[in-house]
């Protein structure tokens, strides 16, 4: 049996894979509809120059409350954690032993009084009495003395006096500002003193601080853009980002440049004052400080989603007129929320996909759906 002139079967299968493939990919080209993308538009809009920062919340006010006399504590007027205004009574310590002392020096203004009086009784009686010589120079001299003693003993006494009302008063230890009251360090019962430490600490809550440090770049970029500008008000207004992500709702203006630079960080301390009205913004707390560098300008904008980068730089996907995809080479600048901005590569109006671009390619026809909704 001779089968040398025959085709193998190996290769009758691979003409038999080619020529369905051809054929598959001939029906494909002709009838598979072209794919289907969601462009937007892009778009001219205001867009603010800003920059980003990691800052710190600050009250602007923090006292320590401490005990200004030792005795033991009678009554805690507070629940910690409430807000206190200034004046509210917090603390008031044991009072009667300086009540006993007010007491007692008011005792002791009343008895100089009466030296007082009686050493100027003599001095007089005795003024006359040397008139007739019937008392000598020498002791009139002496009562003078005596009731210039006995008048500054009476200042002496009304000083005393005047002490130990104010001690008195330091028993009652008030609030001397507005703001939220923290834990109590010492409950009623407990013996306090000036070397006791904080009773407890208040921290005011609206309005309130916020620093953050930008380079030293920074601020003297900023200053030259201000030059430029003709600006006159260094102040910037700044908005924060809560830890959760959202946009707080107040604004804020710087109110303090540093005058130095640290030495350790090549940073300066800047500080914003913001509203505070719910207390969303704790002291300590770590926030996001987004800086506004100047006027509102007009620029080209379009979504994070639609830019995309390779080796060559960043390019987005265009569907023209004739609803083929073009790439088109653009550049970029700052990022806004969920935007881009774009300095060269586009016009405003031009259709860009957002959605399906991982489906088509350069110069293939597409069926494009504007995008609704922000």
């Amino acid at each position: 049996m001779i089968t040398r002139h025959q085709p193998s079967q190996a290769l009758f299968r691979s003409i038999l894979v080619l020529f369905f493939a051809a054929l598959g990919s001939n029906v494909n080209a002709q009838g598979a509809p072209p794919p289907a993308v969601t462009v937007k538009p892009v778009v001219n809009r205001q867009v603010t120059d800003t920059k980003t920062f990691i800052g710190r919340v600050a009250a602007i006010d923090k006292v320590e409350i401490v005990a200004r006399v030792p005795g033991f504590i009678q009554e805690r007027n507070f629940t910690e954690g409430q807000i206190v205004k200034k004046g509210d009574l917090l603390f008031r310590i044991e009072q009667d032993t300086y009540k006993a002392a007010v007491d007692q020096q008011t005792a002791n203004v009343a008895k100089a009084k009466a030296a007082e009086v009686n050493a100027n009784l003599q001095l007089k009686r005795n003024q006359e009495l040397v008139k007739t010589q019937a008392a000598p120079q020498a002791t009139v001299d002496q009562l003078a003395a005596a009731e210039q003693s006995a008048q500054a003993d009476i200042l002496q006494a009304q000083a005393l006096l005047e002490q130990a009302r104010i001690n008195l008063g330091y028993t009652e230890i008030h609030s001397p500002i507005d703001g939220k009251i923290g834990i109590a360090n010492f409950t009623v019962g407990n013996l306090v003193q000036p070397s006791s430490g904080p009773l407890a600490t208040i921290v005011s809550q609206d309005p309130i601080y916020v620093t953050f440090q930008p380079s030293e770049a920074d601020v003297i970029d900023y200053k030259r853009r201000l030059a430029a500008s003709g600006g006159k008000n260094q102040h910037l207004n700044v908005h924060i980002k809560l830890p959760d992500g959202t946009i707080y709702t107040h604004p804020g203006l710087t109110n303090f440049l540093d005058v130095q630079v640290q030495p350790n960080t090549d940073t300066v301390t800047v500080r914003a004052q913001l509203p505070n009205p719910e207390g969303l913004l704790i002291p300590g707390g770590v926030v996001s400080v987004i800086v506004e560098r100047g006027a509102p300008q007009q620029s080209l904008v379009v979504p994070q989603s639609a830019v995309l980068l390779d080796q060559a730089g960043h390019y987005v996907m265009v569907v023209g007129d004739a609803k083929k995809v073009e790439q088109r080479r653009i550049t970029t600048g700052a990022e806004k929320d969920r935007d881009v901005i774009v300095t060269q590569g586009l016009k405003e109006g031009e259709l860009i996909i957002v959605d399906g671009v991982q489906k088509v390619r350069p110069g293939q026809a597409v069926t494009a759906t504007i995008a609704t909704g922000n």
